[in-house]
């Protein structure tokens, strides 16, 4: 309670940020680093709570590539091991002797009827093992047309190609102190209009109870008109900030988080892209700065930013 008295009553609420106010209920933070809501749905069956598409859309690249391949072969495998319970005699071109040559042949056949390339030299012969490859066919069909649908939505969808600092900072400014943190573009994207806001959630004990509370945090400068270099997002801790009499020890003893969103327009995609980010309190460095991370190539006129460089950070010595 008493940390609650210090938090200035000119600090503006935020009602509408969808996050519930019980602080016993919740989680350890509201949205991850990534950008996603830190929740994990139960009481539903995983076929109901799960966007196959969605997932195989978001997926890191590494493990979609995995994905794809595992199925390619654990599918072949399923259906060599039919061919083989068939009778590899079934297999007109197969001239192994051992069980295991067999096997792999009937595996190589399975993978040249899964994609229909079909080279000839093995054929099925009977009715089972026909029509096993014709199911098979068509099922690799309907698999090839879905991966490549898949493939041409994680390349087609718009994203929002933009990296965040990993800290945020408490730095001089003015007269003051301010909440710094940084963004920048990543690939050769032309970002225009970017807006930003942030908010921060702080778990109070209010009438003997854990709430959350959530405050609007005013930006010096909330929209810009191209995101091309990088852009600090500047708070400046005034008496109308809920953070002007934060302590260097309320940052690591407070539990809280500062939650980011930004919204640019992508002019190679025509459409509004977002991205996410929060700050735990803990992961905010009190009295340091960010370095600069853009400068002028005098050679040839141009102005180099070093991605790299996102993170650079000093402490200040007072």
């Amino acid at each position: 309670m008493a940390f609650l008295k210090r938090i200035s009553s000119r600090a503006k609420a935020d009602e509408n940020t969808g996050f519930g106010s019980n602080a016993s209920i919740y989680g350890a933070r509201f949205v991850n680093k990534d950008g996603n809501a830190n929740v994990r749905k139960v009481g539903i069956g995983i076929t109901e709570r799960i966007s196959w598409y969605h997932a195989m859309i978001d997926v890191p690249r590494w493990k979609f590539m995995f994905i794809i391949f595992a199925f390619y072969l654990i599918v072949n495998f399923i259906f060599a091991c039919i061919y083989f319970l068939l009778g590899v005699h079934h297999l007109q071109g197969i001239n192994a002797v051992t069980a295991v040559d067999q096997f792999g042949q009937a595996f190589f056949f399975s993978a040249q009827t899964f994609t229909t390339v079909g080279y000839g030299h093995i054929s099925p012969t009977g009715f089972m093992t026909s029509f096993v490859a014709s199911i098979e066919a068509l099922f690799g069909l309907l698999s090839f047309a879905i991966a490549t649908g898949l493939f041409y939505g994680r390349f087609s969808k718009p994203k929002a190609l933009i990296r965040f600092s990993d800290n945020a900072v408490i730095a001089p400014y003015k007269e003051g102190k301010a909440l710094m943190l940084r963004m920048t573009p990543y690939k050769n994207t032309n970002l225009m209009e970017a807006e930003a806001k942030a908010t921060i959630g702080l778990s109070l004990e209010e009438e003997g109870k854990k709430v959350n509370k959530f405050f609007s945090l005013d930006l010096e400068l909330d929209k810009i008109n191209m995101l091309t270099l990088s852009w600090t997002l500047v708070h400046p801790i005034t008496e109308n900030s809920p953070l002007y009499t934060f302590t260097e020890a309320d940052y690591q003893n407070q539990k809280g988080e500062i939650l980011i969103f930004v919204k640019v327009f992508d002019d190679m995609f025509s459409t509004t892209v977002v991205k996410r980010t929060s700050y735990t309190l803990r992961e905010v460095i009190y009295d340091a700065r960010f370095l600069p991370m853009f400068e002028a190539d005098r050679d040839s006129d141009e102005t180099i930013l070093y991605v790299d460089k996102l993170n650079a950070i000093e402490k200040i010595q007072l």
